[in-house]
Formats: C-alpha cells, structure tokens, sequence
C-alpha cells in the first residue's frame, strides 16, 4: 500500500474538529488521485461527478476513520467504490484499449526491465531530465501526449508516477491483474518516452 502522507496524523484530528483549512488541504492533497481512479473506472465523462460523490461520502464517513490505511488509500477506496456502485463499466480489453501516440511508440528494447534507457535519446547526455521538465514546451508536448492516452493508461500513469502508488495498490483501486497493469503502465511509458526523444532531437512536439 501507499505511504501515509507525513501530514496525515496532524490533518486527522483537524478534520474531526471541523476546521475548514484542512478540509481544503486535503482535497488539494488528494483531488488528482481520487480523479485518476474515478476516470479510470467511468471515464472522462462521469469523474467529476463520482470524485463529488466522493468527497460527499468521506465527509460523511470521517468519523468512522479507523486509521488502518493511509488517508490517501481510504479516499481512493471510497473514490473507487463509488464509481463501481453508481455505474456500470464494460471495460475494453487492454489490447483493443491501446490508442496511438503523437509519435508512435519506441521499440520496448532500448529500455532495462525497471522501465530506465538502456541508452539514453540522442542529445540528452547534457541535458538532465530535471532540466528538460522544466520547459514549458516540453510540459505541454507531454500534457498533450497524456491526454492522448487511453482513459486506463492515463490513469495508471498517474497512480504510479504522480502519486506513487504501488502497483498492486492500483490493481485492487481499478479490479485490473497485475499482469494488465503492467501492460498499461509500459505502454504509456512508452508513448512519453517517444515524446520526450522526438522534442529533443526536434524541439517541437
């Protein structure tokens, strides 16, 4: 399971009292989550609404907080649950759910099994990642790659690498095997790898 954010326990006890700034820290804390999940069960379409739903059930279910997870893993539950209970999801198949990239893929090969370059792109022996990211360009070349993606391999994306949840974590939020998971996160890593190669040798998206 995820890590309890180190501000957890001190939000806890605001909570219960009522006070409305933690309330809002939460959701600041939270709301990106809770939305990966919700988009990945209904989609584009429905989340906001479930993630609204959401926030009404915690609100009502607070003080039954048992503290056996994180708070973190207690919203993307309830998160996860409402969305199951209030629509019916017919999910395609991984395979059938693989839309292409602005620049295609690249061949799974170049990469070691923990997901890293086994040789970095062209012309990023200068340049580190950190200084890349911190583009706007380039932020908004992969902002649009990820809008791209499938509503599963966004969401999964998301889970791992914004908000550093376990694989196995996602697999119980979103009723998907390990195996799948797997699947969708590499493809999705994929697909931003292509990205970030084609703006370094093209500078443009």
């Amino acid at each position: 399971m995820a890590n309890s954010n180190p501000n957890d326990s001190e939000l806890l006890p605001r909570l219960l009292a009522g006070e409305q700034q933690a309330f809002r820290e939460l959701v600041g804390s939270y709301q990106g989550a809770m939305r990966a999940v919700a988009y990945a069960i209904v989609g584009s379409r429905n989340a906001d609404e479930v993630v609204q739903d959401a926030w009404l059930a915690v609100v009502r279910n607070l003080d039954g907080f048992q503290g056996r997870s994180s708070l973190k893993t207690w919203l993307l539950t309830i998160t996860a649950n409402t969305a199951k209970t209030r629509y019916k999801h017919n999910r395609r198949e991984v395979l059938l759910d693989d839309l292409p990239g602005p620049h295609g893929s690249i061949d799974a090969s170049r990469f070691a099994t923990d997901g890293h370059w086994l040789a970095a792109p062209f012309g990023w022996h200068e340049d580190s990642p950190e200084a890349l990211l911190s583009e706007d360009e380039l932020r908004e070349c992969l902002e649009k790659t990820l809008s791209g993606l499938s509503e599963l391999q966004s969401s999964v994306l998301l889970l791992r690498e914004r908000q550093g949840l376990e694989l196995d974590e996602i697999c119980n939020l979103l009723e998907v095997s390990l195996s799948n998971v797997r699947v969708l996160l590499h493809r999705a890593r994929l697909k931003v790898f292509a990205t970030l190669e084609h703006f370094e040798e093209s500078g443009q998206c």
